[in-house]
């Protein structure tokens, strides 16, 4: 262990993988590097840079929004200054594993929406795609450019105790958080602008470009400059801030449903100069808000007539309408399987072991065990409608069993893993607290891309396990390593 002040308290947790000590209390070697310069900071001179990314962060109004009795908070992002490193091969590793699992997903979603092949071959359940509420009947039979549905995609990613990676979730809707990674790795160069460099650390500051990109290549008409908006519900969105920078760096126009109008099944923007056709939507609106004569009446977010221009194929959306059902929690478990079946490989990443409570003998076997188990709802996501059987009281988890017994399908348990731990500076002092990790893939016309880095999401409460911001997690610099 270090000797320096702010090291005295660092104690390593029982059973809990470490990202900067190994078991015998060593610096890992990819973090010798931050660790010495860190041994030579004061915790005076580290206070300072906490306050300077706190100022930050609040002159830049990086915000994120948290619900909470039906009111909205708008709060600023907690960071923490000490950044999370990830080696080359262990990089390499995930990467390789993401590419695998979205070229398996991307190909269920093609198949499902036309000859569901995987079902009739008994993959997957009938039942379970059939009872998601996100799988689209609109979208059977549709063709999507270049046969790509999941545009961009946020793999959340965990460490057990002996530092094994699983994968915990796919987001494959409207993945948010891109924003957060960018921003952090732009306040870590004003703070330790000499290590970067030093230790080697690869960019994440092309995403925007590959991005944008991506969605050009997409344009249905042949023309040099299509035109490209992001679909916002609004300032009241918790993702507001996100959305607003992702245009901004793009370069393409911030609209909501009511700047655009659909007119012969085509979809054009309102201008100061009139109407300008639109090419390609990045949209962050859900797909039950995105058109009202198709799906909910009363919304306002989205634009009426949208999905008919999109069967007709005179505008792309991204990402595609009806990725839902691969990202159902439910579905999750038969990702592994749809690896096998549609690339003829075993799975580089695991899955978390998942208990369907529509089973009456797993729903047995967590109901007897629900004190080591995570329980979620399967279409609910950012921390809420969880329960955390070790944390729960008894109370708590009897009106749960109660809610889970209405509606089984709509709930899945999860052994309670064991976060690995990173170092935070918290109160003057390193501390362990537990993390994740959402890198972001972006598929198009050329492939899959992984920009190298991700969002290390923080629990930063002692003794949490849970890394949402909605419920007081916060964030840190994800450094890959070339």
């Amino acid at each position: 262990m270090y000797k320096a002040q702010h090291f005295e308290k660092y104690n390593l947790l029982n059973g809990v993988w470490d990202e900067m000590y190994n078991e015998n209390s060593i610096v890992r070697d990819h973090y010798k590097k931050v660790i010495e310069y860190l041994a030579l900071e004061s915790p005076d001179d580290l206070n300072k840079k906490e306050e300077l990314a706190k100022r930050l962060f609040m002159t830049q109004g990086i915000t994120f929004t948290v619900y909470n009795s039906g009111e909205g908070i708008e709060k600023i992002f907690p960071f923490d200054i000490i950044p999370r490193i990830i080696t080359a091969e262990e990089w390499a590793f995930v990467e390789k594993g993401i590419k695998q699992r979205l070229t398996a997903l991307n190909l269920f979603l093609k198949d499902i929406y036309h000859n569901q092949f995987i079902i009739k071959d008994g993959i997957v359940p009938i039942d379970i795609v059939y009872s998601c509420p996100h799988f689209l009947r609109e979208m059977y039979q549709l063709d999507v450019p270049y046969d790509v549905y999941v545009h961009i995609a946020g793999i959340d990613l965990i460490r057990d105790h002996d530092g094994t990676f699983y994968v915990l979730e796919d987001n494959l809707r409207t993945p948010s958080g891109v924003s957060y990674m960018l921003e952090n790795r732009e306040i870590t160069k004003r703070l330790f602008p000499d290590l970067l460099p030093n230790c080697a650390v690869r960019s994440v500051t092309e995403y925007p470009s590959i991005l944008y990109k991506n969605l050009l290549s997409l344009s249905p008409r042949q023309i040099s400059n299509p035109t490209i908006v992001l679909l916002s519900p609004g300032i009241y969105n918790s993702a507001y801030f996100e959305h607003t920078t992702l245009a901004r760096l793009m370069g393409v126009e911030l609209v909501e449903g009511r700047d655009l109008v659909v007119n012969n099944h085509k979809v054009y923007m309102k201008t100061t100069t009139g109407l300008q056709q639109v090419d390609v939507i990045y949209r962050r609106v859900d797909d039950e808000f995105l058109d009202p004569l198709v799906f909910n009446p009363n919304s306002v977010l989205g634009v009426a007539g949208l999905m008919g221009a999109y069967r007709k194929g005179n505008v792309a959306i991204v990402n595609a309408i009806g990725n839902g059902v691969a990202d159902d929690k439910a579905t999750y478990i038969y990702v592994p399987d749809m690896i096998k079946y549609y690339l003829n490989e075993e799975p580089i990443l695991k899955n978390v072991p998942t208990h369907r409570l529509s089973n009456p003998d797993e729903r047995e076997h967590v109901f007897k065990n629900i004190n080591k188990m995570v329980v979620k709802k399967t279409n609910e996501s950012g921390g809420y409608g969880m329960l955390m059987g070790h944390a729960s009281t008894e109370e708590e988890i009897e009106k749960y069993k109660l809610e889970i017994l209405k509606e089984p399908r709509n709930f899945i348990a999860q052994p309670t893993i064991s976060l690995s731990a990173a170092p935070c500076y918290i109160g003057g002092i390193l501390q362990p607290r537990r993390i994740d990790l959402r890198p972001y893939a972006l598929c198009g016309p050329d492939g899959i891309q992984i920009v190298p880095g991700g969002l290390t999401r923080v629990a930063l409460t002692e003794g949490s396990l849970v890394v949402n911001s909605s419920q007081g997690g916060g964030s840190k610099d994800t450094w890959v390593l070339a």
